[in-house]
């Protein structure tokens, strides 16, 4: 297991217990990491706050990314307390549903932009704020699909905004490698979460991936947690830019 304990760390995007920032903080708590954890709201609250507790998280923050001054609340919050940051695991993604559910052909102008500044310009956001707390370096993580490299069904408007993702991720690397701050995204197969729960036929695409994956199977929560503490790990200090799959080998298959 990755060594964490002198490590400080941000968890964005737990909505319950079965999300996958949730598996990669009880990873990484796991390991030793102190974490700072975020709700979207107060309807969020309930379901997000006992698991931070049970992390035994000093930082319980709320965090609604299209909220004006909110993330850099939580960046404020951090730096007061701590004073530095070593890693930043953001696991946010929306798109309306209206946009989701139908062909990217037909998305809205503001669907697409919503779905873009939650999913993608608010990692960029969360790089710039944490920039300044990672003088000895850092590791900033997010969360791809398959669907930003191959047209999935249902997958829709969700698969550009990913693209997007995965590349942002490379420009952040390169622009933010030379002071220690590495930039990589996973790309887990399909997990039964409350974020893929608005996609249509989703539990038809996990079938579909069970049974397309080498190892015949889904990944879990767990599967992607134990990457994610790898990667913040300094055994993991010469990987950046990278998209790096942890899906049972389902996307090397046709």
């Amino acid at each position: 297991m990755a060594r964490l304990e002198s490590k400080k760390g941000l968890i964005l995007g737990i909505a319950n217990e079965h999300s996958i920032a949730y598996g990669c903080a009880r990873a990484l708590h796991a390991a030793g990491a102190e974490l700072a954890i975020t709700y979207l709201n107060a309807k969020a609250e309930p379901y997000v706050r006992p698991l931070a507790e049970g992390l035994d998280s000093p930082l319980i923050l709320p965090c609604d990314v299209t909220a004006p001054g909110q993330l850099e609340a939580v960046f404020a919050a951090i730096g007061a307390r701590w004073g530095r940051l070593d890693f930043v695991m953001h696991c946010i993604a929306y798109a309306p549903k209206a946009d989701l559910h139908g062909r990217v052909t037909d998305c809205s102008k503001d669907g697409f932009a919503l779905a873009m500044d939650v999913s993608v310009h608010s990692f960029v956001r969360a790089a710039r704020l944490a920039e300044p707390l990672m003088g000895g370096g850092g590791c900033l993580l997010s969360m791809t699909y398959y669907g930003a490299e191959k047209v999935v069904d249902f997958y829709n408007l969700m698969g550009p905004v990913k693209a997007a993702l995965e590349a942002t991720t490379r420009s952040l690397a390169a622009e933010l490698g030379a002071e220690g701050i590495r930039v990589n995204t996973l790309s887990p197969g399909p997990l039964k979460t409350r974020a893929a729960s608005g996609i249509e036929h989703f539990d038809e695409l996990m079938e579909k991936a069970a049974a397309k994956a080498p190892e015949h199977r889904l990944v879990t929560i767990e599967d992607v947690g134990a990457l994610a503490a790898f990667l913040v790990s300094d055994e993991a200090t010469s990987i950046t830019g990278d998209t790096i799959y942890v899906d049972a080998g389902y996307h090397v298959v046709d």
